[in-house]
Parts: C-alpha cells; sequence; structure tokens
C-alpha cells in the first residue's frame, strides 16, 4: 500500500512494468487510478501468478500478466516505468514455506542484476519506483548502474520512536537534480495506524479474501 502511494505521487504515463507482482495488488491500484497505463506485469511463482490472472479478471483491468522469470524473460520494447516491492531479505534464516521464501529473500532476485536488467529495458528516461530495506541504502547506491540516479528518497517507520524500516525511492535515467528527501511515514501512532496511514489504506480501498 505504501509503495502505491508513493508512486502515485509521480506523472505516472506510457508502458510500466511489476516486476515479481505476486497477486497484482499493485499494478492493479495503479491501473485502476491511471487508466490510460499500459500495464505488464511478470510473476515467477505459478501459485502466484494465478492468483494474478484471477484478480485481473475479477476487476475487469484491461493488463498483461506474464508468467516467469524477470532476468530471463526476453522482452519486447521499452518500459517508461518498472516498479517493484523485491525480495530483499538476507540470511539463512528462512520460512519453509517456499512461496515465501522467493517472495522475501535477495537470492532469487539479486539487486545487481536486477538493476542491470532494468536500467536495459527502461526508456531513455525511464525510471524505477521501489521500496526495500532500509538498511541497505549503500547497497542501492552502489549497485545502481549508469545513467540511473536517485532522485527522491522516503523513509517508513513502523512508529516515530522505532528505526526506519522500509525505505520508497525514485531511480531515473539521466537525471541531474539532486535527491529530494520526502517527509517520513509513520505507521503507527498507539495502537492505531496513523493519520496519513490510514488514508492510504482508505484510499486504496482494497478487500482481502482468505483462501
Amino acid at each position: 500500500m505504501f509503495l502505491y502511494d508513493f508512486a502515485s505521487k509521480f506523472r505516472l504515463r506510457g508502458k510500466v512494468l511489476e516486476v515479481g507482482g505476486g497477486c497484482g495488488v499493485l499494478s492493479l491500484l495503479l491501473k485502476r487510478d491511471f487508466e490510460d497505463l499500459n500495464v505488464t506485469v511478470i510473476e515467477k511463482q505459478e501459485e502466484m501468478y494465478k492468483f494474478l490472472v484471477k484478480n485481473i479478471k475479477e476487476n475487469s483491468l484491461d493488463m498483461q500478466a506474464l508468467r516467469g522469470d524477470f532476468l530471463e524473460w526476453e522482452f519486447e520494447g521499452k518500459f517508461d516505468f518498472i516498479i517493484t516491492n523485491p525480495p530483499f531479505y538476507n540470511g539463512s534464516l528462512k520460512s519453509e514455506n517456499e512461496i515465501l521464501k522467493v517472495a522475501r529473500y535477495e537470492e532469487y532476485l539479486p539487486m545487481k542484476a536486477f538493476f542491470q536488467k532494468a536500467n536495459s529495458l527502461l526508456s531513455e528516461r525511464g525510471e524505477i519506483i521501489m521500496c526495500y530495506d532500509s538498511k541497505r541504502i549503500d547497497d542501492i547506491i552502489l549497485n545502481l548502474p549508469k545513467p540511473l540516479k536517485m532522485t527522491d528518497l522516503r523513509f517508513m517507520y513502523p512508529r516515530i520512536t522505532k528505526n526506519a524500516t522500509l525505505l520508497l525511492t525514485r531511480l531515473k535515467r539521466h537525471a541531474k537534480s539532486a535527491v529530494t528527501i520526502h517527509p517520513p511515514l509513520i505507521g503507527f501512532e498507539g495502537a492505531d495506524y496513523s493519520d496519513e496511514a490510514s488514508k492510504i489504506y482508505k484510499k486504496a480501498a482494497c478487500k482481502s479474501v482468505k483462501i
């Protein structure tokens, strides 16, 4: 939801690719709000791909769904935006659930390989909008291939008294402007969502279904 809100603040247009779309929530929301977008979603896990296709049909949205590995897929043409909430956890203590492992751990989509492939798929002024582990900001900067440059950065804090856990960032080819550091996003105030978080969930207006 937070990546959806962050991406919505920029002038989305043209061809958009979501990498690792899961059940498709992010792209579904963006297509709903920006009807003229040409949206493609790629998802490597068969089970999640089935949910993605189902959700596209249930919401009657004109989007393309691909099942495959982003790093291996031969895409046609260039994209104006690549949007992703990629797997970013490191470490050896992993869930026994295969779907969760693939969705969460960086080894299934290494950062450097992702940036290199994404950079090759972007149009001349193309952009990447993504979220990542806030502790990995140095890795993001070090691994960015030219001419990609960070233009926007926002940190998400679970509570005002806690350290940031996520970062939301916009990366743009051939950008020359300095980085804009946006105000912090706070998840909770006391036992409830913060005012901003509540507004984001309300704007998304999603319905979850247990299976």
